[in-house]
């Protein structure tokens, strides 16, 4: 059951997404997708599965409904379009545009934002902050449109200071709850997370901002080493008295805590489980062999044009991207990089590589697929992240598009966890 403004059966929480890219977070508070079945915790979360087979898990669909999502990047509105129909979205929800420019818009009078919305989700830019990149944090030289400029005096229009605009919509729309993500450099980045948590506190009549934290997704089943600082705040006219006073405390309780309770441990460290949570329940990581076995080579028969695309940049040693995966362990934090950036899937035994049985079986060296790296990040496999376009060798999505698309996304899988817990304490809270 839909509409073209993809109201659904049963999604009666509204959600607001910005900076919005392929769809991550978007995909993890709308359920309902597949992922490999070691991803999955049966014993934590026995209600989020739909189907199970022994490859396979589909989960459950969320009770969050997507009304708004927004990026700049035209390859991020047309893999956002070209997946989100399957739910049942119109095109038109996906508005291509700055949120600058929308913010600006909605001042002068034009209706941009929808009314009644009951959570705004967020992964405002990243680079800035990242510890790979430049770090030139609220100083970015980048605008809010993505284009370099020089600025001659301050301005909060630059890519570094975009949460800014983000707290405006969370301002405009004033939803229950608002969920922010990026990368973990921002915590060590001087007093950076204290000022956005103090900007977001002072939005309106106030939110209650509890302590960021930061997510390890190998944690909740993601099968990869990545890291992101979550924000998570709370509209006090809306929360309940003991709900505001739990939320409140240094140290809020379990039965209030809204993130996400762990579902994995790292089995190959002497770690004590009865010191974690759930110890008796929690699965091992997983590993990207468990993830990858499936899936053929690429030069193998395969309609999957993401598993038949990745890079073929030669190989360059001392220098990031040349390390090839361990297929006992997590896979390395997939970057939004360029070909030469991408990981190696297995490296020849002249450049150290140490998946010898797959080199003695004549397996050539090569870097990742895009399928492979959207896997690592637990995008479903119907997710078309290389299309074709009208005539042949044109691309509507080219693999280097897909590649960053991505690198910049919130892992569905994490959102998911994310999403469940805050509807699990939805009625407690408002």
């Amino acid at each position: 059951m839909s509409n073209e403004t993809g109201v659904l059966k049963n999604k009666n929480k509204k959600v607001l997404s910005l900076f919005s890219g392929c769809g991550g977070m978007d995909l993890g508070f709308e359920g309902g997708f597949k992922v490999p079945s070691p991803c999955v915790n049966e014993k934590i979360h026995p209600d989020c599965i739909e189907e199970y087979d022994v490859n396979f898990i589909k989960l459950q669909p969320t009770s969050f409904n997507l009304v708004f999502a927004n990026d700049i990047l035209d390859f991020a509105k047309t893999a956002w379009q070209s997946y989100f129909k399957k739910f049942g979205y119109s095109e038109n929800l996906f508005l291509l545009e700055s949120i600058v420019d929308l913010v600006k818009k909605h001042k002068n009078g034009e209706y941009v934002f929808p009314q009644d919305i009951d959570i705004v989700t967020g992964g405002f830019p990243c680079q800035d902050f990242s510890v790979a990149g430049k770090r030139k944090g609220f100083n970015s030289e980048k605008s809010h449109n993505g284009n370099k400029e020089s600025f001659d005096v301050p301005t909060t229009e630059t890519r570094g200071m975009l949460y800014l605009w983000m707290k405006e919509v969370i301002g405009i729309t004033k939803p229950k709850v608002f969920v922010a993500e990026n990368v973990k450099g921002l915590i060590s980045f001087g007093d950076v997370k204290n000022i956005i948590e103090n900007d977001f506190r002072n939005i309106d009549d106030g939110y209650l901002v509890v302590p960021a934290r930061v997510l390890f997704a190998g944690d909740y089943g993601v099968p990869q080493k990545r890291e992101r600082v979550i924000f998570i705040g709370f509209n006090k006219k809306y929360l309940k008295p003991k709900a505001l006073e739990a939320l409140s405390k240094e140290n809020i309780e379990e039965e209030y805590d809204p993130y996400p309770t762990k579902t994995h441990f790292d089995n190959s460290k002497n770690i004590q489980l009865n010191t974690l949570n759930n110890s008796s329940k929690l699965k091992p990581y997983v590993t990207t062999y468990e993830v990858l076995k499936d899936l053929n080579e690429p030069d193998c028969e395969t309609f999957d044009l993401a598993q038949m695309s990745y890079s073929k940049a030669k190989y360059c040693p001392n220098s990031q991207g040349q390390m090839e995966i361990n297929l006992k362990g997590l896979a390395p934090t997939i970057r939004a990089e360029h070909h030469g950036n991408i990981e190696y899937r297995r490296l020849s035994r002249e450049n150290g590589g140490k998946h010898i049985k797959e080199l003695n079986a004549g397996l050539k060296e090569r870097r990742l697929t895009v399928r492979e790296c959207a896997r690592f990040q637990t995008f479903p496999d119907d997710y078309k992240f290389v299309q074709e376009g009208e005539r042949k060798g044109k691309y509507n999505l080219s693999a280097s598009s897909a590649y960053k698309l991505i690198g910049n996304a919130v892992p569905p899988l994490l959102a998911y966890n994310i999403a469940k817990r805050l509807e699990e304490l939805w009625d407690e809270l408002f």
